[in-house]
């Protein structure tokens, strides 16, 4: 049986870092407050334009945790270096716009084949685990194997965005999508992690798909943080996904 693992992504408490230009709330206590109440990893997502992470950050996570570090960033020259320099356990390719609020859907891994191909060889020649944010689509997963990825992150966006508008048609269609693309990547020996809108309850449905083994979960957190407190809403994303 797949050992069920949890991601936090603490992008936001960044975010709420900088408004201030300050040193508070501190990205490096999040960190450890994760680690303390359950966390398998830690993510971060180093934007080219620095909106919320910096590379500051990164270096003193990598330094500062026992537990992986999952280094979210865009397919960028600049970015695989800094990454080798780094060698966090995990890095992400990602799609990234400057003008949008979040990540919007997963990478297309049919364009700009050269830089891909030449990323992931360097990425995994200094001994980190390439993973690819995609789409819940058959077509990426074979690409995504082709390509000799350790790891896809399936973005579970459209389907959580769908079940929090009640949608039931779509979400139940966006779902088994979900559903079709772990299956096929895990029996072609492909680690399959999701993330992206997840809460309690698109969680606790997801959890159902016996294939994925890694769930990275972030906005939502630190949102629900505010209410109950940072520790108690892993804690119970951790009871959700592991029991």
């Amino acid at each position: 049986m797949i050992k069920r693992k949890l991601g936090i992504n603490i992008d936001h408490v960044a975010t709420l870092r900088n408004i201030r230009g300050n040193n508070f709330p501190s990205v490096s206590k999040a960190a450890l407050v994760a680690l303390s109440s359950g966390a398998d990893s830690i993510t971060v997502h180093l934007r080219e334009d620095q909106r919320h992470i910096k590379p500051s950050d990164v270096l003193l996570l990598k330094k500062i945790l026992n537990i992986p570090l999952n280094l979210e960033m865009a397919l960028t020259k600049k970015m695989i270096s800094f990454a080798t320099k780094v060698k966090p356990e995990f890095v992400c390719l990602v799609p990234e716009k400057r003008k949008e609020l979040t990540t919007e859907g997963g990478l297309n891994l049919f364009y700009n084949l050269s830089l891909l191909k030449k990323s992931i060889l360097k990425l995994k020649s200094t001994n980190i685990a390439v993973s690819l944010f995609i789409d819940p689509e058959i077509r990426m997963v074979k690409q995504a194997i082709k390509l000799k990825a350790d790891n896809i992150e399936i973005h579970t966006g459209s389907y959580c965005n769908f079940l929090n508008n009640k949608n039931k048609i779509k979400s139940r269609l966006e779902f088994n999508k979900i559903k079709s693309a772990a299956k096929f990547a895990s029996k072609n020996n492909l680690g399959v992690h999701c993330g992206h809108g997840l809460d309690y309850i698109s969680t606790k449905n997801i959890r159902a798909i016996k294939e994925i083994s890694e769930y990275n979960i972030g906005h939502f957190v630190i949102s629900q943080s505010v209410f109950d407190g940072l520790s108690n809403v892993i804690k119970k994303l951790s009871k959700i996904i592991k029991n």
